[in-house]
């Protein structure tokens, strides 16, 4: 956190080649030895629109469905109705740190697969959730400035008792 490229809008990805295919393994490898739910290319410090995500078996988020292992390049958010719920969220450029964050229950989102296909996909819940907080990170939007009351932030070890789980 407070690392400049983390506070800009992220460029357009324009080539899906090798040198994307050497981003994606990067960015692979780093959520996964940290257990991540997802990350973002600026988050290794390259500012272009590509976010992973995932979640099956994950010992930070072991009460939520399963979310299908996603490279999303260049994506475009919609949310589908103006329901939105709160919801505990952590992040690996915000170590050891939870908050309660409000995000749409439901949305649509298109963008590109690593091979340039496209994706249309309508997903709500958790998943809705890891995509929004994802791509607010190409947005330069880190989840501590979405929280609506700051007494809901805190070290993860300590709002333990606080945190209810995400429902499946």
């Amino acid at each position: 956190m407070g690392h400049p490229v983390l506070r800009q809008v992220a460029r357009r990805v324009e080539r899906f080649d090798d040198e994307l295919e050497a981003l994606i393994a990067d960015m692979d490898d780093t959520m996964r030895s940290l257990n991540g739910a997802g990350i973002a290319a600026p988050q290794i410090g390259v500012s272009l629109r590509a976010v992973i995500f995932e979640v099956a078996e994950n010992p930070r988020y072991p009460h939520v469905a399963p979310v299908p292992y996603t490279v999303l390049i260049n994506p475009e958010l919609t949310a589908l109705g103006e329901e939105q719920e709160e919801g505990w969220e952590g992040c690996l450029s915000v170590p050891g740190m939870r908050g309660l964050v409000p995000r749409f229950h439901r949305l649509r989102y298109r963008g590109f697969d690593r091979h340039g296909a496209p994706i249309d996909r309508t997903v709500e819940g958790f998943h809705a959730r890891v995509v929004q907080h994802e791509v607010d990170h190409l947005d330069g939007i880190l989840y501590p400035q979405r929280i609506r009351d700051l007494r809901n932030f805190g070290f993860e070890d300590v709002l333990l008792d606080q945190m209810t789980p995400m429902p499946d």
